[in-house]
């Protein structure tokens, strides 16, 4: 989709979410300005939810958060693909 939107470390970043950090260039720029881990957790965070409608809800929490200044989802344990100590907070079929 857009080639000046910055990836995370192990996440690429989705078409859903590509499409709303361009809706924003002031979300697009904080984006790009987080450092990869931070833009990894963001994709992670979204992307391993089973239902659509709460893939959507953090999307949209994701831009709000953004453009408040924050650098990564609150309460999150972090990426299990990346961080094997946080892989004992999910199922084992999570990620």
């Amino acid at each position: 989709m857009n080639n000046n939107i910055a990836s995370g470390i192990v996440h690429e970043v989705p078409e859903d979410i590509q499409k709303a950090l361009i809706a924003d260039v002031s979300v697009l720029e904080r984006w790009n300005r987080l450092t990869p881990i931070q833009r990894n957790e963001w994709i992670c965070w979204i992307t391993i939810v089973k239902k659509q409608e709460t893939r959507t809800e953090h999307i949209l929490r994701m831009v709000e958060e953004l453009k408040e200044g924050k650098r990564q989802p609150c309460c999150w344990p972090g990426c299990p693909h990346r961080r094997p100590s946080a892989q004992k907070w999910f199922k084992k079929n999570d990620f």
